[in-house]
Parts: C-alpha cells; sequence; structure tokens
C-alpha cells in the first residue's frame, strides 16, 4: 500500500487563496488600525490630512504581511538591520579582560560532574602498597612502627 509523503513541510499552510493564517491576522490588524484612523479623522478633516496616515499604515502593515527580503520575513530582516546598526562593527578581542559567558546549561552540566564524581582517595605510599601486597593484606606492623612512620612523615613535611 502506498502513501502519499508531503513534499513542503515547511510550508505554512494557506487560509484563504495565497494568504496564511498569519498574514491574515497581520493585515486583519493593521487594516484595523488604519480603519480607526480613518473613522476618527474623515468627519474632521480633507482627504489630505487623514490619507497619509491611513497610507503609511496600511503600507507598514503590506510589507510586515509580504513583504520579504532575501528569503526573510520583513520582520526578521528588520529586526538584524537594526540590531547590525545599533552593535559596534568591529570587535576587538584583549586577553584577560573580560568575564566568560557561561550558560545556565553549562552550570547544569558542571553540577552533574561533581555530583558523579567520587572524591578522591588518599594515595597510599608505595611502600605501603607493597607491604599490603607482600602480606595478604594482613598487616604486621606493629603499633611502635607506626609511630616511627608516622613521626617520620611528619618531620619530613613540617621541618621548622
Amino acid at each position: 500500500m502506498q502513501y502519499k509523503v508531503p513534499q513542503d513541510v515547511q510550508r505554512e499552510d494557506t487560509i484563504i487563496g495565497p494568504i496564511t493564517l498569519k498574514q491574515l491576522a497581520m493585515l486583519g490588524g493593521g487594516g484595523g488600525v488604519a480603519y480607526v484612523i480613518y473613522v476618527s479623522l474623515v468627519k474632521t478633516y480633507y482627504w489630505q490630512v487623514w490619507l497619509p496616515p491611513v497610507a503609511i499604515v496600511a503600507a507598514i502593515t503590506v510589507a510586515f504581511a509580504f513583504l520579504k527580503i532575501h528569503s526573510l520575513p520583513f520582520h526578521k530582516f528588520l529586526m538584524n538591520f537594526i540590531e547590525y546598526n545599533l552593535l559596534p562593527k568591529q570587535r576587538v578581542w584583549i586577553q584577560g579582560t573580560a568575564t566568560p559567558f557561561i550558560s545556565s546549561l553549562q552550570d547544569k552540566k558542571e553540577k552533574k560532574k561533581q555530583i558523579t564524581q567520587e572524591p578522591k582517595k588518599k594515595q597510599k605510599s608505595l611502600e605501603e602498597l607493597t607491604n599490603i601486597l607482600d602480606t595478604h593484606g594482613e598487616s604486621e606492623i606493629t603499633k611502635e612502627d607506626k609511630k616511627e612512620k608516622l613521626n617520620k612523615i611528619i618531620n619530613q613535611n613540617y621541618k621548622k
């Protein structure tokens, strides 16, 4: 049995002719604003006064609904253009002057690593390990030998 596979899944569904729901909402909103301006100005002013604001709102509405520049919708193009003009054109890197950006996801990963890592065990000296291996885990060292080794370690590490 054969099935029909959709070809262009990223294309928005059309509502009326080639107009999508998003475009229809934009046209409705902009048309409503233009109509409110028209109704409020037409009773008291001549057409030379109410026509420019209505035309400007209508043109902006049509641009946001239908205009694409470099295959970008007009609102995305406009936001990129504003960002390009507001941010500095040249970035200068000076080593060690800024704090690094740490995302919230990175913090979570580091916490997980810290949780999963076991605390490091104290490393035993080579002599102790060989002694354990030779005696098969049974310590034949007396308390006096332990005290002597401990004093020796203390004297080595804390010489005055």
